[in-house]
């Protein structure tokens, strides 16, 4: 499971920046589209990994990371969380294992096989961090745009750093060493809004927004350059994966493509009839909220395999304020409460009805059929008792 993704309030003030520096009224004018509604791609949030905690039990987790806090899973249960006031680790019993207090402004945290990296949205701190020590301590030359790790940690940070239409991406080993350094306005490239590294550290995926549209440059890590450069005209591309198969996964305002080791562009999913409001790349399928145009809530969840393999849709009629995908699993905090899906949108039936997840503002999907739903102060973990769905 991955950790990544974003919540609501980071994610506005990645795509605030973004589009500070964009010319162009159309891009102006789909990214106020897609920022107006309450739900935003969440692909930062990860879920808690608790196995010392069977499905049905309740436990609750305190942090003291102040506000706007991110969450993601560590080895042996352990819980990162990130906040405004820095990092804490803790135990899988609520013990405190790692602290690093710094101040964050719009705070996030992306984790992957037991590593983590916490970065300041907006802001130049950068801390990578396993569950019991800080392996790295980096200050950005620039304001964060964003930052990714990979399964070996290797990590890359996307920065602005200077005025004007640009940015830049470095990548650093799994000690905190910079090896490669790319830099979008000598190349005339665009503004950098992401980047992805391959699993065997041989290889990085940029995101770049342009007048034009956007553009996805892979460069080889080895020989220092770029190896090709697909653009994507008039298309506004939010984000990108990398795919078990090589190719890479990216998201638009509009739909969804691949594009393989030749650069080769696919349509995997077209939903340009409706506004995209969120979406989850992790938990082993793709989940989009998609909104009808109009007033209200209407609309619906869409799942998908990595292929494209439409698996479930769910029409909603009721606001969603947060969702996390993982351990097969697809949990939703709604208005009203929360609720679990399969990943073929079965719903499923949380183990005790009085855990309403009142005050949660965060949903996070955790591994054998729980989630944890966190408010301002604590975090309750919540169990599935059906797990073949129902109604």
């Amino acid at each position: 499971m991955d950790g990544e993704e974003e919540p609501v309030k980071k994610k506005r003030r990645l795509l605030g920046i973004v589009f500070s520096f964009l010319s162009l009224a159309v891009f102006t004018l789909i990214a106020i589209s897609l920022i107006s509604g309450r739900g935003l791609p969440l692909s930062r949030l990860v879920g808690f990994l608790s196995p010392d905690v069977p499905g049905g039990m309740s436990d609750e987790f305190f942090f003291n990371v102040g506000r706007n806090r991110a969450f993601a899973e560590l080895a042996s249960g352990s819980l990162a969380a990130a906040g405004t006031l820095g990092i804490q680790v803790l135990d899988s019993d609520g013990s405190e294992l790692l602290r690093d207090p710094y101040r964050m402004s719009s705070p996030a945290l992306v984790a992957e096989s037991g590593k983590a990296i916490a970065f300041d949205i907006g802001g130049s701190a950068v801390r990578v961090f396993n569950k019991s020590e800080i392996i790295a301590s980096i200050e950005s030359r620039g304001a964060i745009v964003s930052a990714s790790i990979n399964q070996n940690g290797w990590f890359c940070v996307c920065s602005q750093d200077g005025g004007g239409f640009g940015g830049s991406v470095t990548v650093y080993n799994s000690r905190g060493g910079s090896v490669f350094r790319f830099d979008s306005g000598v190349a005339d490239s665009g503004y950098i809004l992401s980047a992805v590294l391959s699993p065997d550290n041989r290889s990085m995926a940029v995101l770049t927004l342009a007048g034009n549209g956007s553009k996805v440059t892979i460069f080889s890590l080895d020989e220092e350059s770029s190896v090709w450069t697909t653009e994507l005209s008039d298309v506004l591309a939010l984000d990108i994966r990398v795919l078990p198969s090589g190719n890479i996964l990216v998201i638009s305002t509009q739909s969804l493509f691949t594009i393989d080791i030749n650069g080769e562009v696919q349509e995997l999913y077209e939903f340009s009839d409706r506004r995209l409001v969120a979406y989850l790349l992790d938990g082993g399928f793709i989940t989009l909220h998609l909104l009808d145009y109009g007033v209200g809530y209407n609309g619906r969840l869409i799942t998908l395999g990595a292929d494209g393999t439409l698996l479930g849709q769910f029409v909603t009629d009721r606001e969603i304020v947060s969702m996390s995908s993982g351990g097969g699993y697809l949990a939703v905090l709604r208005s009203d409460g929360a609720v679990f899906f399969s990943a073929e949108l079965s719903e499923l039936h949380p183990s005790d009805e009085s855990l309403s997840a009142a005050g949660a503002i965060r949903i996070l999907a955790l591994d054998r059929g729980a989630a944890l739903a966190a408010g301002d102060h604590s975090a309750v973990v919540i169990g599935i008792s059906d797990l073949s769905g129902g109604d």
